[in-house]
């Protein structure tokens, strides 16, 4: 399921380097300074260091091919497993909006569609490293419901990369709590339990 989560997620935000691509005007006049150390911000470029872990088990060749293929200037693989991507800033900024809208769509749809019936309300801060699941405990405890988390912390992972935290600063928690006693029963913290994850897949 880990594997399987991180490729989904990773193919769909590629996919938002296939837009036009800017002006060096344009891409001037989007100056935003970045926090971290993975994001690094040239004159006209952006270079985003994407973790080993989020490439495990994965064809990264591949991987990189499809980028390229996407319009990404320069993909390379690193010695310790991470890879680095140069876009222009405005592909930067598009991508960023891209994982944005897609958390929002995603968090939408689980509130709303009936195939995760457990879960009522999904609230989350502007950085997408926090989240309170208000759900029926016990129908959720007894359901897969509980994959719905996987979907939130890879892409609350993902969009902390992009923004540029720190690679060994990245972590989304999701707090799960009971609609009937409105309190927090459980915590899953991403990446610590993404091994939980896969052991019981």
């Amino acid at each position: 399921m880990k594997k399987m989560g991180t490729m989904m997620v990773l193919l769909l935000f590629l996919g938002a380097c296939g837009s036009d691509e800017p002006t060096e005007v344009e891409a001037e006049d989007d100056v935003v300074e970045e926090k971290g150390m993975e994001v690094d911000k040239g004159l006209l470029n952006v270079e985003v260091t994407i973790p080993a872990m989020f490439f495990e088990d994965e064809d990264v060749d591949e991987t990189i091919a499809d980028a390229k293929a996407n319009g990404v200037k320069d993909v390379k693989k690193n010695d310790d497993g991470s890879v680095t991507y140069k876009m222009s800033k405005a592909q930067h900024k598009a991508m960023l909006k891209e994982i944005k809208e897609s958390m929002v769509d995603y968090i939408t749809e689980l509130e709303e569609d009936e195939d995760f019936p457990s879960i009522y309300k999904i609230t989350y801060n502007k950085n997408f490293n926090e989240f309170t699941l208000e759900v029926n405990r016990e129908a959720f405890e007894n359901s897969f419901d509980g994959f719905a988390t996987l979907g939130i912390g890879l892409t609350g992972m993902y969009y902390q990369v992009f923004e540029g935290t720190d690679a060994q600063k990245i972590k989304v928690v999701m707090h799960l709590k009971d609609s009937d006693t409105n309190e927090v029963y459980h915590s899953i913290v991403y990446p610590d339990d993404l091994d939980d994850d896969e052991d019981e897949s």
